[in-house]
């Protein structure tokens, strides 16, 4: 009976469990005196527990070294836009110098370096777009030697960008596939899957490795499942918070990290699960027998606070399902906020390995919500309403006087709206004068006007918001009755990622669904405004080959909502030099195909101002499905060679 572990083994085995951490290494020698010291499966349970808390501390390593390969990748690529933009500013200066200005590069050398440097296109077939801009410019053949210094630069780029990854790889990372049938699950694209992926596969290893799979050893299991769960906490959290610094090492804002963590939060409800079920099969299979009653096992202390924990995280986890959080958002956020409390503090007392973890965490959740979101980042303004004619959407503006310089403290932790705003920004926004419920919630949206300039003394803010339940139906309701009101806002929030690219790019192509114009709407903007009147990047030669071509595409629903923006500011946008397309309400004509319409232009304007070798941006802005068309016909571009970024804003998945 030497290899059965009896009661007051166990038990000593459980308290070691309970009190153990990575640091008590030397436990296993102070063990000789136990009861079980000469028990082979007594040693192993001991051996079990001793390597999980050792093995556990190499997960932040892990996760840090994953951080910092993002991080690189990051700043390689803003790196390599900085390189390029410098390298045509001076292919452009060079030209300006032909025209009567010493040159700086002799131009037979550039032409030679052309002419080694080539650019390997596929051949594909094109058509023409009709009616969807102004006359087109001479082509890049009947261009005079300007062309060639600016061409080689291009081909340099294209060449760099076909050699890794290759076409089919890249084209495969920007599919998104179909939404999962029956649930009609949206999913996203294949590259952020891998991600998720790996973040599983993560999990998984240090879930099982090293863990005997037997019911002596159910109890090694178990607490190997709850160790990784409150390593996953502090990053849980942080994914979540607004105000992080992983935004500033790797580009990605809160909204972008918003699928990874709702994904490992679904990772961390499945291990309390399987740590739950754990301990139950070690009362079944090791305390039941020794005559521990299940009642007597669910009510001792430990075992109350390990079930209101994870009854707690599975609460939150069923609330932020999209159903439930689409329904009833206003009831989501007050759960989440209390439920993500009281988890962290029935965590804290459950046991003793969690308590640093636990600290962390709620030092994140506290900060950003304390400290963040209800002080540095948040002002009030008042705010005027216009309800437009089709009834169902309400314009909200505010004036928001800017700083000429912001406190040292903001400097130091981060700029509210009253020190600006950048394109494609986003606030959270109250509306305190509703009602006293609305004085407690805050919804994001869009800044749908453009960013103020760095001399600006005002800054204009405009949102467009659709009623749909709750806030924004309250808000229609309102602004039907009221002029103006107290608005709250807390921001700004967002990533530039989706404007450097475009920067970046030698074409543009900006695709709005409803209202998702309030995205791209001070983003073309910004590509314009810097094409026409920025003679710091040389945009303003008079040579218009050297501009942008962008490509603006808005598809509505009815043909009411064009009063959104009105007539006057699209016939603006137009006169500065931006191909408008607006098909017939999809009311009326349908849905257009907008997967063709991009990549017919695309091609075409590829093909002809730049050889086939250009770099073409494309960001979309509207429903799922729009935004998955937009994504699939980028991705058939990457396969015949193209050379195309892809980015769709919305607020995760």
């Amino acid at each position: 009976m030497e290899n059965v572990i009896s009661s007051s083994d166990l038990s000593t085995a459980l308290r070691f469990a309970l009190r153990a951490t990575s640091s008590t290494l030397q436990t296993e020698d102070t063990t000789e005196d136990s009861p079980g010291r000469n028990n082979a499966q007594f040693r192993a349970l001991i051996a079990g527990i001793l390597f999980s808390r050792r093995f556990i501390v190499t997960y932040q390593a892990v996760t840090v070294c994953l951080l910092l390969v993002f991080t690189l990748a990051h700043w390689t690529t803003k790196y390599r836009r900085w390189k390029r933009k410098t390298h045509i500013s001076k292919g452009r200066r060079n030209a300006v110098g032909r025209n009567g200005i010493e040159d700086e590069e002799d131009p037979q050398k550039a032409r030679k370096s052309s002419e080694e440097t080539h650019c390997i296109s596929s051949s594909s077939s094109s058509s023409t777009l009709q009616g969807t801009g102004p006359p087109t410019p001479k082509s890049i053949h009947q261009a005079d030697e300007r062309t060639t210094l600016l061409k080689h630069q291009e081909n340099q780029s294209a060449k760099g960008w076909r050699i890794w990854p290759p076409p089919q790889v890249r084209a495969w990372l920007t599919y998104q596939p179909k939404p999962i049938p029956i649930v009609n699950k949206v999913l996203p694209s294949n590259g952020t899957s891998v991600v998720i992926l790996l973040l599983i596969a993560i999990n998984l290893f240090y879930t099982l490795y090293k863990v005997p799979l037997s019911f002596p050893m159910l109890f090694v299991f178990a607490d190997r499942a709850s160790l990784v769960f409150v390593a996953n906490l502090p990053w849980f959290y942080l994914f979540a918070a607004k105000n992080q610094p992983i935004k500033m090492l790797t580009g990605y804002s809160y909204e972008s990290l918003n699928i990874i963590h709702r994904r490992l939060g679904e990772i961390m409800c499945l291990l309390a699960f399987l740590h739950s079920a754990g301990m139950v099969g070690v009362w079944y299979t090791l305390l039941r027998p020794v005559g521990l009653t299940l009642t007597t096992f669910l009510l001792s202390n430990m075992i109350l606070l390990g079930i209101g924990a994870f009854v707690a995280y599975e609460a939150i986890y069923f609330t932020s399902l999209g159903t439930f959080r689409r329904r009833w958002y206003e009831l989501f956020l007050a759960l989440h906020i209390f439920l993500q409390v009281a988890a962290l503090i029935l965590l804290f007392y459950h046991h003793h390995g969690s308590k640093i973890y636990t600290v962390i965490a709620l030092a994140i959740f506290l900060v950003d919500r304390l400290v963040y979101r209800m002080t540095l980042k948040t002002r009030t303004y008042r705010g005027s309403f216009t309800v437009y004619e089709d009834q169902k959407t309400v314009g909200l503006y505010v004036a928001v006087p800017i700083s000429a310089k912001a406190p040292f403290i903001n400097r130091i932790l981060g700029h509210n709206v009253a020190n600006g705003w950048r394109t494609t920004d986003h606030v959270f926004l109250s509306v305190p004068d509703i009602s006293h419920k609305h004085l407690v919630q805050s919804h994001p949206f869009t800044i749908a006007s453009r960013a103020p300039a760095s001399d600006d003394l005002t800054g204009e803010m405009n949102f467009i918001i659709r009623a749909q339940d709750g806030f924004s139906s309250d808000l229609l309701r309102y602004a039907q009755g009221h002029a103006e009101a107290r608005v709250r806002l807390d921001g700004p929030y967002g990533s530039q990622d989706a404007l450097e690219m475009l920067q970046d790019s030698d074409s543009c192509v900006i695709v709005a669904g409803g209202s998702g114009i309030a995205v791209t709407w001070p983003l073309v903007w910004a590509i314009a405004a810097a094409n026409n009147n920025n003679p710091a990047d040389l945009e303003s030669t008079p040579d218009s080959s050297w501009k942008k071509k962008i490509l603006f595409i808005w598809i509505v629903q009815k043909t009411g909502h064009l009063s959104w923006l009105g007539k006057d500011q699209i016939e603006e946008l137009r006169l500065h030099g931006v191909t408008v397309m607006i098909p017939a309400a999809t009311e009326i004509g349908g849905r257009p195909d907008i997967a063709s319409i991009v990549e017919t232009w695309i091609m075409d304007n590829d093909d002809e101002f730049h050889d086939g070798c250009g770099r073409t941006g494309v960001v979309c802005s509207g429903p799922d499905g729009m935004g998955r068309a937009v994504h699939n016909a980028c991705s058939a571009l990457q396969v015949k060679g193209r050379n195309v970024n892809v980015s769709v804003e919305k607020f995760g998945w």
